[in-house]
């Protein structure tokens, strides 16, 4: 052992306490990896131990660490300079620490992970020594201008554990313009100032220059654009620039609008303007003003309140058609707005004179005159003509009457000189008015370059007399009762029809005819149109006189019956007249009073004549059919058949036939039911049942 350098630690070796110390280390001696080894007891033994290396680190502080940018060394609180959008490759580099320190970036206070790992290798001229180097890819951005990039060398040896180094980052990016102090409001000549700034934010700092357009010539090399006053002259659109070593910015405009109110430069074409009647003519007026101004063409018509007319809102005035309407005085008058606040001026007024033949003014007269009769009637119009008029009358039916004349109850005043000037007033009066005066009434002017002509109409209100009133009245009141009879017939009538026709359907009656249609030959019904007559066997006797009775079903005829001997009824068709043989006399013998009867001479082979009546049902006395009875086919045969009753009233009950033979008991029962009082039925139930001699049939 060498003392003071290498030294036992304990006194124990003999007990294997091997502990080493060693003095004041150095890196070229102890840096490295250290073993204890035991040697052998004899040489034939060979019981040497060795233990497992330690490693002993003789700790060296590294440099501090410095930062290069581009290859080249930044120094600590100077600037590293970068353009704004690129990826900066920023290295911080640590020299001759053992071992090596661990390097960490921060941007001010946050700390940035880099993405590329720590490289640490041996110095090259002290291999027992290292250099760390970390790289940091940043995105330079135009934020982080003036921002402090620091990277840390964390290691023991440091009195502080860590050294750092420092540096700022200088950006530098394309100047951004923005302008301030844009004017708002309308800026007026000679009223208002303009001061505008174009505010930059650039690195570096950035060179600023207004232009206007279309000059080549800067108008300021300031951040502020000044005009003090301001007139129409510096009215434009100027551009801020701003430039740097980055680059130059994207340019801002500003119009800057002087406003200044309306001036009239001309008028005309002349102060004076002749035309010739129904000719055209122009007049054109030139002025100036921002805003653009807005023209008026203003007519002064002499009159108690001196009338203005508009003419036109250009700036010519085209007349197409002159007439003595647009003779008179003109003024152009120019407006525009400035500031919310009217400014108008008006040019020096310029006349129009007319010349021609005379024109009867239409709108001046009431086309209308209306009075009651005896009233005064004064009906006047307006001439216009240069030269002045050499004759002026009012014409109605075959008379003429002048300026100047009277005539009964017709008069014309002398004309009259209108304010205007070449025009002139004509009035025609007449006094008690009467009915005949009603017409239209001519004013004719003339001069020497022609004529005009033009009507106004009067119309006479004659009062009623009393006894036209009367009249009126009278015929009035008829035409008032006639028409409230007809109302009155015309609902009595509906109602009557109703009643009548109320009790029955017409697809009642069809059905029931056609049951017995059906059954026509069948052994249980008749024919409903089927005629029957008694025609006597033998002999005539004073029966034969006496009417056949026909019976009528809807419109057609049957007569019940049989033959004498147990005869059968014949069925002889339906179109013609068909007749069956009863066998005796006075067969269908009715019990009703009501039955109209006639007298008619008839016999057979059989036997005598037999009496022969005739009898219509009113269709419109109705008898209840049940419902059932529609859908018969014939009627039953033997005498157990249901009898139809009829409907039976308190104020009207009709008689029904009487058969008198037993067999003509079921042909009377199907065509004249018994009417046997009983609960009323609904209306479909109604049965039909004629009852009329106006349906009789002979």
């Amino acid at each position: 052992m060498y003392q003071h350098k290498y030294e036992w630690a304990g006194p124990q070796q003999d007990t294997g306490d091997c502990s080493i110390w060693i003095r004041a280390a150095q890196l070229e001696f102890d840096d490295g990896n250290w073993e204890c080894q035991v040697t052998a007891s004899d040489f034939h033994t060979q019981d040497a131990l060795t233990s497992l290396p330690v490693k002993l680190v003789v700790r060296v502080a590294p440099q501090r660490p410095r930062i290069e940018y581009n290859a080249s060394q930044v120094l600590p609180g100077h600037n590293l300079t970068a353009l704004h959008g690129e990826v900066g490759v920023i290295k911080c580099m640590s020299h001759y620490g053992n071992p090596p320190p661990v390097l960490k970036w921060f941007l001010d206070q946050n700390e940035i992970t880099p993405t590329r790992r720590q490289s640490n290798s041996t110095e090259l001229d002290n291999p027992r020594t290292w250099l760390a180097i970390s790289i940091l890819e940043l995105t330079i951005s135009k934020e982080n201008n003036g921002k402090t990039l620091r990277c840390v060398a964390v290691h023991e040896s440091y009195s502080t554990k860590s050294s750092s180094i420092e540096v700022r980052l200088d950006v530098m990016f394309v100047p951004e313009t923005r302008l301030i102090g844009i004017p708002t409001t309308d800026i007026e000549e000679l009223k208002d100032s303009v001061a505008i700034r174009c505010s930059v934010t650039a690195n570096p700092k950035a060179a600023v220059v207004w232009k206007r357009e279309g000059q080549t010539q800067p108008a300021s090399l300031q951040e502020q654009l000044q005009f003090s006053p301001a007139v129409r002259q510096h009215a434009g659109l100027y551009t801020c620039h701003a430039r740097n070593k980055a680059g130059e910015s994207q340019p801002v405009r500003v119009h800057v609008d002087v406003k200044y109110a309306p001036k009239i430069l001309s008028v005309g074409p002349d102060r004076l303007t002749t035309a010739v009647l129904f000719s055209s003519t122009t007049f054109e007026c030139i002025a100036e003003g921002n805003p653009q101004p807005t023209y008026q063409w203003l007519q002064r018509i002499p009159s108690p309140s001196n009338r203005i007319v508009e003419r036109g809102r250009e700036a010519k005035l085209h007349i197409s058609n002159v007439t003595y309407d647009y003779q008179g005085e003109y003024v152009c008058k120019v407006t525009n707005i400035i500031g919310g606040a009217e400014r108008t001026i008006q040019s020096e007024a310029i006349a129009l004179q007319v010349v021609g033949a005379p024109q009867v003014l239409r709108h001046s007269a009431t086309p209308e005159t209306v009075v009651e009769k005896g009233e005064d009637v004064e009906m006047s119009m307006v001439v216009c003509a240069d030269p002045r008029p050499r004759v002026v009358a009012w014409e109605w039916g075959s008379l003429r009457l002048e300026a100047g004349s009277e005539m009964g109850r017709y008069s014309v005043d002398e004309v009259i000189q209108e304010e205007r000037e070449d025009c002139y007033l004509a009035t025609l009066k007449i006094k008690d008015a009467e009915a005949t005066d009603s017409r239209a009434y001519y004013l004719a002017v003339e001069n020497d370059r022609g004529t005009d002509r033009h009507a106004v109409k009067l119309y006479v209100n004659e009062p009623l007399q009393m006894s036209t009133l009367v009249t009126l009245a009278g015929a009035s009141l008829a035409i008032f009762i006639v028409l409230l009879c007809m109302f009155i017939y015309t609902i009595k009538a509906e109602k009557c029809c109703f009643a009548r026709k109320g009790d029955f359907k017409p697809s009642d009656l069809e059905s029931e005819k056609l049951d017995l249609e059906k059954t026509a030959t069948g052994p249980g019904g008749i024919p409903a149109d089927a005629i029957y007559t008694t025609t006597p066997r033998g002999g005539r006797s004073p029966e034969a006189m006496k009417p056949t009775t026909t019976l009528t079903f809807n419109g057609r005829s049957s007569v019940c019956g049989g033959g004498g001997g147990g005869g059968d009824n014949v069925y002889a068709g339906i179109g013609g007249a068909r007749r069956l043989t009863l066998p005796s006399p006075n067969a269908c013998e009715s019990d009703d009073d009501g039955v109209a009867e006639t007298a008619v001479r008839g016999g057979s082979s059989g036997g005598g004549g037999y009496a022969r009546k005739s009898r219509s049902y009113n269709k419109y006395n109705a008898i209840d059919a049940p419902r059932e009875s529609r859908a018969r086919a014939s009627l039953p045969s033997g005498g157990g058949g249901r009898r139809h009753g009829r409907r039976t009233d308190a104020n009207h009950v009709t008689a029904r036939p009487k058969p008198l033979q037993a067999d003509c008991e079921k042909y009377y029962e199907h065509i004249f039911p018994s009417r046997q009082p009983r609960a009323r039925q609904s209306y479909n139930d109604v049965y039909y049942q004629p009852n009329s001699m106006d349906h009789a049939e002979l």
